[in-house]
Order: structure tokens, then C-alpha cells, then sequence
């Protein structure tokens, strides 16, 4: 292939080229797959420059899959395993920008053989960069119809999202001596051994399964194709689609989700799963970066006079404790939006006998009366602010008085008796009030209220989500209702404020992360995993070497640097259980605010 792109002449090396493309799917010969590993790098480097689309590179890389799956002693030849996954890659790559280049390879019919590494015909590695073309294919409004035309297209790819997790783990992650071995060379070029192997491993299922979910979102967008896809079943699942750690760019389940309920269709479907919903909620109480997504979706629910009904009583206390928020994405002003939807809410559906709960009204109804006296506030005196301020903090140090002499009831109520009079626009003076009830009812094992007056310190927060003991305080809580990723997200972002943090009680010694902290993220770490299912499902790892748990390895160095010595001798439980340890680093690190 070098020899025909050096070519200096241009009008030489168009006809090289284009020979090069034509010749190639009926050559035998070995050596093959050092040029198209070629055209690999440059697609990947070059994606938008036409000359090799116009000469003919999706008719040859289509004929190259079809060889390899018709040909099974080609493909098991010298290194041909390797070149119908660089083929479907190379398409994938030309097709993620340009319109006109999909409307080419569709033209050059490289649908039905990707169709085919869709079904499995090959491995999951192959199904990976399938996915991938298919769901760049399937984002422009013309090329759109040719992939839906194949009717298995949607069908597999929501299979394969649901079990793309169980098929990396099973056929490749579960067994190292089974593990192929051009698997291993492409997921790490050869550069790493087993523990490298595993890891880029995790990164691909997850984006084997969130590429599975692009595909789907570009059906979700068409209303005939939502029935097929809102299967309660698979809805339920949605939420813990997260692509993890490993894959955070993407949205997911809960993008998907947020098309899906665009449309009245897609939002009386999720309306009726009730497991769905609560994922949701807790989607929007928490420091996920598509947290948006799950507020969209919970907004439109109520906005729709069909679902609002069926959703109000879960979806109208989070909400609530949202409507402090300021913004949040795109979102500007989303607090705003908050309080007139449920306002709406309650005026239309009030009226319905059994439509809102009186818990639900009452609530909704305290928040319009806290905005309320919002604004009252801007056209109160200055003094008579003052005045309330004082008499708040008076009442929140008597709750610091209790806390500290263990009476953790009397504080709750003296910090609720605080927000009573606390004006509304002292922001700061309300988020340690929130904060320091939160701690009191994790500690009166009481996590929901935590979780709740958590987010609303997170909320009033600036910026948002960024107060760092309402973060720990809410990874606590998350960790006592088994919600892990929901804690580990938080408990990273504890770790990320306290690195920057002036305050003397939550800046890192020595830039050395707190045993308290690096034991919950550890924790969180392995009952988030990705593979975590799979893994209890077919009977935990089995690897050569030191034994690792069913969760993943684990290396004896922390991935976190561990704290001082004098940490640890603080921090020190004696023979308490993991439960009982939270409780109690929770008491010692994370005292209440006494500003």
C-alpha cells in the first residue's frame, strides 16, 4: 500500500490506488493485513479527507468482510483474523462525520455484511466496531432508512446492550489461558500483559454496550420503532447502562431514556416501570454528569397530563429538592422551571381525587411558600434580615451544642427550627444548615432525609454540587441504601473538592487522600464494576497467578496513595464491621459546620 500513496504523480497514484482497492479482496497472498492496519491509522487520523472514499475503499472493505465470513480458511490464514475487524473499523471511522461519506458506503454496500458482524457471525470484538459504523450510519437523516431497513438491526443491537457486559466477561475477561490471542494484540497493540489485556477489556464492553445504545437511540427518535424498543424488561435495565468509569463521555442508558420520554409514546411506557422512575430520581439527586438527563425525563413525565398522575408522589420529592438549583448543563434557571411545573401539577391534577398524595401536596406547597417568601425578603428592610439572621444562627449553635453532646434528635430539630428563620436568600448560612442535618440523620440511620437534605446544600451551593461535605455526607447515604455508583460518584468528588479545599478540615495531609475516603471508593469501586454481575453470575474470576475476588483484581497497592500514619492511627475502628466503620469515620471527620 506504501508504495502506491508515495507515488508522486497524481494522476499515477489515483490509478494505483484505485487498483490497489479493486485488487485486494480477491488477492490470497500473506501479508495482507499490514496494509489495511495502514488505512486503519490513517481513517482514524484522517476522517474527513474524501480521496480514499472517492477511490473506492468501502467497496473493498465490504468485500473484505464478506471473505472473511464466507471463507473460514482464508480468515484462519496467516493474519487474516485481524482484517475484517480493521475493516469495520475503517468504515465506522470514514462515516462518524460526514453525511455524504455514509451516503457513499450505503451506496457501496457495506450495510448487510456489518449486519452480519452485528449477528455474532465472528466475536464480540467484531460486533464492537459493527455497532459502531451502524450507529454512525444510522445518525444522518439519509442513510438512516437503509440500516432500519434490515429489521434484525434494532433487535440485536438491544441484545447486545443488554448482554454485551456477560459476553466480554465470559468469552474473553473470566478465563486468561482462553483469552485469543489477536484479541489480546488489538486490545493492546501488544504493548501490555494480562492486567493491561483486562482492563482496556472493561473499556470496550462498556463501549460495546453504549455503542448498542446509540444505535437504539437513532430508532428512538421514530415513534413506529418506540414499541419495540420500550420493553419493560429492558427499560428497567436502562439506568444501569452507565458505561462506568471507563466509558464517561457517554450518556447511556439514561440518554437513551431522555428520548425516549421526548415522546408521548416512549413517556407512557417508562411512566408504567416504577423501578425505572426511582433509578431516575436518584440519577437527578446525584453528581452524574448526565445528572440533566434524568430532570428532563422526570419534567416531562409531569408536563404530560397522561403521566403526571402515575409518577407525581416518586418524581415531586426530588424535584423539590432540586428547586434551588440554578443551573445545570444548558439549563439556566432550572430551579425556576422546577417550581412552575409542579405549581402546574398541583392545579391540574388537585382537583383528581387520589391524583396527588396529601404528603406530596403539603410538599409542593411548602415550596411554593418558601419561594414566596423569597420574595417577600427583597422588599424587607435590611435590619429585619439581619434580625432573623441572628436568630438563626443563635438557634443552629444550640444544634451544635447537642450534636456535640451526642444528642443528635435535638440537633436535627434545632437545625430545622434554624431554616425556619434563616432568610431565604442567605444561601451559604442554609447550605451548612442542610449539611449539618443531613449528618444528623445519617447518624439517626435515617439515609433518605440525608440524601435529601444533602442535595438541597448541594443545590443552593456555588458552585453546584461542589460542597464537599454535603457530598461525603450523601455517598454515605447512598452507600447505607446499597446505591454504589451513586456513592462512588459522590465520593470521587469529595476526594476532587477536598484537593482543592482551604479548609483545614477537609484539605488532603500531604496530598494523601483520608483512609475513611479511600476505603468507601474501594468499596464503591467493586460493587460498580462493570463485570460485576457476570461475574456472580458465572462463578467469579478465574486467572492465573495470585487469586483475585469475584469483583476484579485487585493490586495490593492502593489505586489511591494511603493515608499518614498518624491518619490511620485516628482513623483506627479496631474489629468493626465495614457498616459500623462508615458510622464511625462519619462522627470523627465530618463534624458538623460550626461557620
Amino acid at each position: 500500500m506504501l508504495e502506491h500513496v508515495q507515488e508522486a504523480n497524481p494522476s499515477k497514484r489515483r490509478a494505483s490506488v484505485l487498483k490497489f482497492f479493486r485488487e485486494l479482496p480477491s488477492q490470497d497472498e500473506d501479508g495482507q493485513v499490514l496494509p489495511i492496519s495502514g488505512l486503519w491509522n490513517t481513517a482514524m487520523a484522517h476522517p474527513n479527507d474524501p480521496e480514499f472514499i472517492n477511490l473506492g475503499i468501502f467497496e473493498c472493505m465490504a468485500s473484505l468482510i464478506w471473505k472473511g465470513l464466507k471463507n473460514r480458511r482464508w480468515l484462519a490464514h496467516d493474519q487474516n483474523i485481524y482484517i475484517p475487524y480493521y475493516a469495520a473499523h475503517i468504515i465506522g471511522s470514514y462515516t462518524m462525520n460526514m453525511e455524504e461519506f455514509a451516503e457513499r458506503a450505503v451506496r457501496a454496500g457495506v450495510i448487510p455484511p456489518l449486519v452480519e458482524l452485528l449477528r455474532g457471525r465472528l466475536t464480540w470484538v467484531e460486533q464492537r466496531v459493527a455497532v459502531r459504523a451502524l450507529g454512525h450510519l444510522a445518525t444522518y437523516p439519509s442513510t438512516f432508512p437503509a440500516v432500519a431497513d434490515h429489521g434484525e438491526v434494532l433487535e440485536l443491537a438491544i441484545q447486545l446492550a443488554s448482554s454485551s457486559l456477560e459476553i466480554v466477561y465470559s468469552h474473553f475477561y473470566q478465563f486468561v489461558d482462553r483469552r485469543l490471542g489477536y484479541h489480546c494484540d488489538l486490545l493492546t497493540r501488544g504493548m501490555g500483559g494480562v492486567e493491561m489485556e483486562s482492563r482496556k477489556a472493561e473499556e470496550w464492553a462498556s463501549q460495546l454496550q453504549c455503542w448498542s445504545l446509540q444505535l437504539i437511540n437513532c430508532f428512538a427518535f421514530k415513534p413506529e420503532f418506540l414499541h419495540d424498543i420500550c420493553k419493560a424488561d429492558f427499560l428497567i435495565k436502562l439506568p444501569g447502562m452507565w458505561g462506568g468509569l471507563v466509558n464517561e463521555n457517554s450518556p447511556a442508558g439514561v440518554g437513551l431514556l431522555r428520548t425516549i420520554c421526548q415522546s408521548k409514546i416512549g413517556r407512557g411506557h417508562v411512566a408504567n416501570i416504577s423501578g425505572t422512575i426511582d433509578a431516575l430520581c436518584n440519577i437527578a439527586r446525584s453528581s452524574d454528569d448526565w445528572q440533566y438527563m434524568a430532570v428532563d425525563c422526570l419534567i416531562w413525565l409531569l408536563q404530560d397530563a397522561n403521566t403526571c398522575h402515575k409518577v407525581i408522589d416518586k418524581v415531586a420529592p426530588t424535584l423539590i429538592d432540586l428547586a434551588n438549583i440554578s443551573t445545570l448543563g444548558d439549563h439556566k434557571k432550572l430551579g425556576d422551571t422546577i417550581v412552575t411545573v409542579l405549581q402546574e401539577c398541583v392545579q391540574q391534577n388537585g382537583s383528581s381525587r387520589g391524583a396527588i398524595s396529601t404528603r406530596t401536596k403539603e410538599e409542593i406547597d411548602e415550596l411554593l411558600r418558601s419561594k414566596q417568601s423569597y420574595k417577600l425578603e427583597k422588599n424587607m428592610p435590611k435590619e429585619d434580615l439581619h434580625i432573623k439572621q441572628a436568630a438563626a444562627l443563635v438557634v443552629k449553635l444550640e444544634g451544635n451544642s447537642m450534636f456535640s453532646s451526642g444528642n443528635i434528635e435535638g440537633a436535627a430539630v434545632k437545625y430545622s427550627e434554624a431554616l425556619a428563620l434563616c432568610p431565604m436568600k442567605s444561601k451559604k448560612e442554609r447550605v451548612v444548615l442542610y449539611s449539618n442535618r443531613a449528618q444528623c440523620y445519617l447518624l439517626l440511620q435515617q439515609p433518605l432525609l440525608a440524601i435529601s437534605d444533602a442535595t438541597r446544600a448541594l443545590c443552593l451551593h456555588s458552585p453546584v454540587n461542589r460542597h464537599a461535605k454535603s457530598l461525603w455526607r450523601r455517598a454515605q447515604a447512598y452507600d447505607m441504601l446499597g446505591l454504589a455508583k451513586e456513592s462512588l460518584l459522590d465520593a470521587i468528588l469529595f476526594i476532587n473538592e477536598c484537593s482543592q479545599s482551604n479548609d483545614p478540615d477537609l484539605s488532603l495531609k500531604q496530598n494523601k487522600v483520608p483512609d475513611y475516603a479511600e476505603r468507601l471508593v474501594k468499596k464503591q469501586m467493586r460493587a460498580a464494576w462493570l463485570f460485576r454481575e457476570a461475574a456472580l453470575k458465572h462463578g467469579g474470576v478465574h486467572c492465573e497467578g495470585d487469586a483475585s475476588d469475584a469483583f476484579g483484581q485487585e493490586a495490593d497497592d492502593s489505586e489511591w496513595e494511603t493515608a499518614s500514619e498518624s491518619d490511620a492511627e485516628n482513623d483506627a475502628r479496631g474489629d468493626a464491621d465495614d457498616e459500623n466503620e462508615w458510622k464511625n469515620d462519619g462522627r470523627q471527620e465530618d463534624f458538623c459546620e460550626k461557620s
